[in-house]
């Protein structure tokens, strides 16, 4: 332990991590660099900030005051403490509807002041597309804006008093009137008065540089508001007043399309006079898809308020009729509104990915102009970019003339690094040549600090320096930023990684096989931290259970990234401080739909615990629960289910089995079908219909664990008029599509014996080799159907999903593996595919339960939600993951957060559901939860139809 390390855990009531995990955590924010903290401290209270103060002055440590990790420039990295606020620092402490102010502290989220207020019919006006992540604290540091700027401003116009450590331990309290102003800053601008009127740009989004003229006397003297936007370097912010703005009780978003980004932007600055609450921009290349948007190839969002839902509309269609635009749609539904905001919220994730795939960063991603110059802005802008052989793809804050973009830099090589400098001087240039400012939203950082002699002049960076001066003489807090600021070229994140691709299982076929383009995906904006799901979204559940950033998806990222670099993380694949943070990885597969950049952490997971296990004994579950297939096997062979589910059902036995085998004692083990689905198939004969066939997929839960989901499954396809046939069994030379069973005595003495397995339970655990062996062996016994244009029914989703990505993923050399995921249909998808104008029976009932996450975030649920309204079965299933996850909430030391994850909706949803309700579950492991922690019998949509069918 180092003194430093020692002292802090003398002085410090909260946690102090010099640890590797801790230290890996913190190496980035959401921006193009990394530098590497000796420690990490959560302080618990102000006093805490103090005395981690004072042992860091007494080492000459500088400290890095930190929020949500979001911030773009590099603000929030450092190389000395790192406070991080969001643990303890949280809370609201306050908050008063008569004079709409609330005392937070730093690391309250906003959206949680949000909550708070809207009862009231307030709100924090700034709200950055961060805004369910990024805190209090962090807003005030770069002083950030978001999309209803035009109608409340900044953050700084939010502020009213500030509760702020200096680096020398002073106390103080800002306001107006010069209050809190530490000695000399009275001095100070006194002396440069003339300067401080003429030397700023006057712009709605002027956040570069230090605010010092917000001390003008004209302009109310006020302390706090020069502090916001100073990135930390000036004091350490442990309390806040905040303003609150009334909130219009209804709202409705006109969406305008033009023909191009230029036309949108040269006609916002023309909508302000209309008094909207946004004005935000983006073109056709950011929208994933254009159903639901006006025609155009790029489009404003305009949002209005009103008193009624009439005047909020009558206020759209004003802006409409101002407007010149290609098309217009105004929506007044407030979930439709939710949707489109979306799509732009995702915007600072999506724009990191160019159309053909290839990288984009931050780096220059707010720069503002006069919104009235917008357009010219952007054409020169696009033509710097063109000059540069450069691409880029602008959106953001039309109505307040700031841009957000993200810029295909090549920032691995010494060539595209040059180039990186010479595009950000050249539009540092083009950027004051319009009357704008370098940054607009997020601050200069590193990004842009270097940079601002352009904007400003020497003679006011100098006076930025001397201000630096006054409120921190030692340059401890956060050096590097704004003052004195290190290069934009150093410090890069992608300089530590390697340079080859790394020897890896996966395809990665999105990054091009390179395992740390993979891990490069996830560039920080952290929509993984958020504390609550909405709709049916899924990610992150292991964050939202314990609210660790280890076990965000960006924290398992990070730490990924350091053991590629091998500074922090030192022993690669071997690491245990990263098997730890993946160990709470569920596999649920949410970051794959629900991060912007679609990191993938059930595969990074499942290709580190391959690595990581080479050679090596493995957890006793990895053996039990990822070799189940085998076991279930070989237990309906030897027709031995009643003997096992007697024998689990004597509490002793059972939790002797479960302590060898690495599962949960809490957890009941589930029994065994007393006949199989492919045994009972047998003895019905086969295949019962004449019309179109269809492979129906005895996935293993289906096979052996619910059997009744497969014996429904036949009965309702074949109601519609399909012809249900099973995969072979048997790997012949002949051809034709075989039904599960073989006559042929030639067939049979030349065939080879097998079930058809997805490998599901081999890539959960990081059995890879194995996977791919029983994937190939799958792929053989397939042949003859992927010779025919026969679909694939698979009933479990978590199956499907297997074979839709990790089988292409895992045999990318097997052309095979392609055809049969392109075949992989789900039950309601198969309906509505090949039995189109079937009408399913009747239900007439509420259905409540959760939609997979395997389903929600690879197979999409738009056909099985309109089965369910077809069938009368009404009401939305929850989003979130169910928490079991196939082998994890069985797996030993998993059970709470298996349990916390069920209780956030899944649960919930089934106790507050109507009487009668349906409760559906397509998934084996969303049944097992239900049943075990809530003593619910979910049913697979299948079942249900089925008995309808049956009591018709």
């Amino acid at each position: 332990m180092t003194d430093l390390e020692a002292a802090l855990r003398r002085a410090v009531g909260g946690e102090v991590g010099f640890d590797v995990t801790s230290r890996a955590l913190t190496t980035m924010d959401a921006s193009n660099y990394r530098r590497v903290p000796l420690g990490v401290v959560a302080p618990r209270d102000a006093d805490d900030v103090a005395a981690v103060l004072e042992v860091c002055r007494a080492h000459g440590t500088p400290v890095v005051a930190r929020g949500g990790g979001t911030s773009i420039a590099g603000q929030a990295t450092g190389t000395g403490v790192v406070l991080d606020f969001t643990r303890h620092m949280n809370r609201l402490i306050d908050l008063d509807p008569g004079t709409r102010t609330a005392v937070v502290q730093p690391g309250l989220v906003l959206d949680r002041l949000q909550e708070a207020a809207a009862p009231h019919g307030l709100r924090f006006g700034p709200d950055p597309s961060t805004h369910s992540r990024c805190t209090l604290g962090g807003m005030i540091g770069n002083n950030a804006c978001g999309s209803h700027s035009v109608a409340w401003g900044t953050t700084a116009d939010s502020v009213r008093e500030l509760s702020v450590l200096t680096a020398r331990g002073r106390s103080l309290r800002l306001g107006r009137d010069w209050a809190g102003a530490p000695p000399g800053l009275r001095e100070l601008v006194s002396g440069e008065v003339a300067r401080l009127r003429t030397g700023f740009p006057d712009l709605p989004r002027r956040i570069s540089g230090y605010a010092l003229d917000a001390l003008l006397p004209e302009r109310g003297a006020d302390v706090a508001r020069s502090f916001c936007g100073s990135e930390g370097t000036l004091g350490v912010l442990t309390e806040a007043v905040v303003r609150l703005v009334e909130s219009p009780r209804t709202r409705a978003l006109a969406v305008l399309g033009y023909a191009d980004e230029a036309g949108a932007a040269e006609a916002a600055a023309g909508l302000l006079p209309l008094a909207p609450l946004t004005v935000e921009g983006m073109a056709v290349d950011l929208v994933p898809s254009t159903r639901g948007l006006p025609r155009g190839g790029a489009w404003l969002f305009v949002e209005t308020g009103g008193d009624s839902p009439a005047q909020a509309r009558a206020r759209a269609e004003a802006v409409v009729r101002a407007a010149d635009v290609v098309d217009a749609l105004v929506v007044t539904d407030p979930a439709g509104q939710r949707r489109l905001w979306r799509v732009r919220e995702d915007a600072s994730g999506t724009a990191t990915r160019m159309p053909d795939g290839a990288e984009a960063w931050p780096g220059w991603e707010d720069c503002a102009v006069p919104p009235a110059r917008l357009g010219a802005y952007l054409r020169d802008f696009r033509a710097l970019l063109t000059a540069h052989g450069l691409r880029g793809t602008p959106y953001g804050h039309f109505g307040d003339g700031c841009i957000h973009v993200r810029i295909d830099f090549d920032l691995m090589s010494d060539a595209g690094v040059a180039r990186f400098r010479r595009f950000s001087e050249e539009l540092a240039d083009l950027v004051v040549a319009h009357g704008g400012s370098l940054s607009g939203e997020h601050g200069d950082g590193q990004a842009r600090a270097e940079l601002l002699p352009r904007m400003y002049g020497e003679e006011t960076v100098a006076l930025f320096a001397r201000a630096k001066g006054v409120w921190d003489p030692d340059d401890l807090l956060n050096p590097g930023m704004l003052v004195r600021p290190a290069p934009l070229d150093t410090d890069l994140r992608f300089s530590v990684l390697p340079r080859e691709p790394v020897d890896v299982e996966f395809g990665y076929p999105a990054d091009g096989g390179d395992f740390s383009a993979a891990v490069r995906r996830c560039v920080g904006v952290a929509k993984c931290r958020t504390t609550s799901v909405t709709g049916s979204g899924v990610m992150c559940p292991s964050f939202r259970a314990t609210g660790d950033e280890a076990h965000s998806t960006r924290g398992r990222a990070r730490l990924l990234h350091e053991m590629l670099a091998g500074e922090v993380v030192t022993d690669g694949w071997r690491s245990t401080e990263v098997r730890d943070a993946l160990d709470l990885c569920l596999s649920c597969k949410g970051c794959r739909s629900d991060c912007p950049v679609e990191v993938d952490m059930a595969t990074y997971k499942a290709e580190f615990l391959h690595h990581h296990y080479a050679g090596r004994r493995r957890p006793a579950a990895h053996y039990t629960m990822g070799w189940l297939p085998v076991w279930l096997r070989w237990a309906a062979r030897a027709r031995v289910a009643p003997v096992v589910n007697a024998l689990a059902s004597v509490r002793p036995l059972a939790a002797v089995a479960k302590r060898l085998g690495g599962i949960a004692g809490e957890r009941d083990v589930p029994w065994l079908a007393g006949e199989t689905f492919s045994r009972w198939w047998r003895g019905r004969g086969g295949p019962r219909a004449e019309g179109e066939p269809v492979v129906l997929w005895p996935d293993t839960f289906t096979e052996h664990l619910s059997p009744s989901v497969g014996r429904a499954a036949v009965r309702v396809l074949e109601a519609a008029g399909l012809r249900v046939v099973l995969p072979p069994t048997l790997r012949t030379r002949g051809r034709g599509l075989a039904d599960g069973r073989t006559r042929s005595a030639t067939a049979l003495l030349t065939a080879r014996r097998g079930r058809v397995c997805c490998g599901l339970t081999y890539v959960s655990t990081g059995q890879l080799d194995r996977a791919r062996a029983v994937m190939r062996r799958t792929l053989d016994l397939m042949e003859p159907v992927l010779e025919t244009s026969a679909p694939v029914v698979v009933l479990e989703p978590s199956c499907a999903a297997a074979l839709r990505t990790d089988l292409p993923e895992l045999l990318h050399d097997d052309p095979r593996a392609a055809r049969l995921a392109a075949r992989v249909v789900t039950f309601a998808q198969a309906l509505e595919r090949h039995a189109p104008d079937w009408r399913p029976p009747a239900v007439g009932l509420p259905a409540v339960g959760q939609t997979h996450c395997h389903q929600h975030a690879v197979l999409g649920d738009a056909a099985e939600r309109r089965l369910r309204e077809a069938a009368g079965l009404t009401g939305d299933l929850a989003g979130g993951c169910c928490g079991l996850a196939g082998n994890f909430g069985f797996e030993d030391g998993h059970y709470e957060v298996s349990a916390a994850c069920a209780e956030e909706q899944l649960l919930p949803a089934v106790r507050e559901a109507p009487e009668g309700a349906v409760v559906l579950a397509d998934g084996f492991s969303c049944r097992t939860q239900l049943e075990q922690l809530a003593g619910v019998r979910g049913r697979h949509l299948a079942e249900v139809l089925a008995e309808r069918l049956e009591g018709a």
